[in-house]
């Protein structure tokens, strides 16, 4: 059983506390080690994740206190990969059930992650597919974009 270190502990901080609740039990019933990356995000902070290309919006999420990014920590190294990925959201799509508290994942934007029951992999295979297919009608590039560390809590239930 992993736990959060004490940068994990530092970056939720001023994080809402139904969020870190569900990254608390994540981490707890995970097969995959993560740490929290990102959390509470300054306006400026923001600006800079815009401006380097990983971020795609000034109303993040993050700078609202709803969302983490949880990125896989294996052999003492950060890990961008999607194997690694896919049981960290695993972990959080079966924490938020348990505790009730649903969850928006950068995998498949769409959709909440806590509602759904298909293998996480599918989720984002099919999430691409419907985006590239709407982009493509609207005479666009099909460019997509997914954010696989990253959950939060969706607006819908926490404005």
């Amino acid at each position: 059983m992993y736990k959060l270190g004490a940068g994990s502990l530092r970056e939720i901080q001023g994080v809402h506390q139904d969020q870190v609740k569900v990254v608390h039990r994540a981490i707890e019933i995970t097969g995959q080690d993560f740490t929290v990356h990102d959390g509470l995000r300054t306006r400026d902070g923001q600006v800079r994740m815009v401006a380097s290309g990983a971020s795609k919006t000034m109303n993040s999420r993050h700078i609202t206190g709803h969302a983490v990014d949880l990125v896989p920590y294996l052999n003492g190294k950060l890990r961008w990969e999607w194997p690694l990925i896919y049981p960290i959201a695993e972990a959080m799509r079966t924490a938020g059930k348990e505790l009730g508290i649903p969850q928006r994942w950068g995998g498949c934007w769409d959709l909440i992650l806590t509602d759904t029951k298909d293998p996480v992999e599918q989720l984002v295979a099919e999430y691409v597919e419907r985006k590239k297919a709407q982009l493509i009608a609207k005479g666009k590039k099909p460019v997509v974009f997914i954010d696989g560390p990253h959950f939060e809590l969706p607006e819908a239930f926490y404005p």
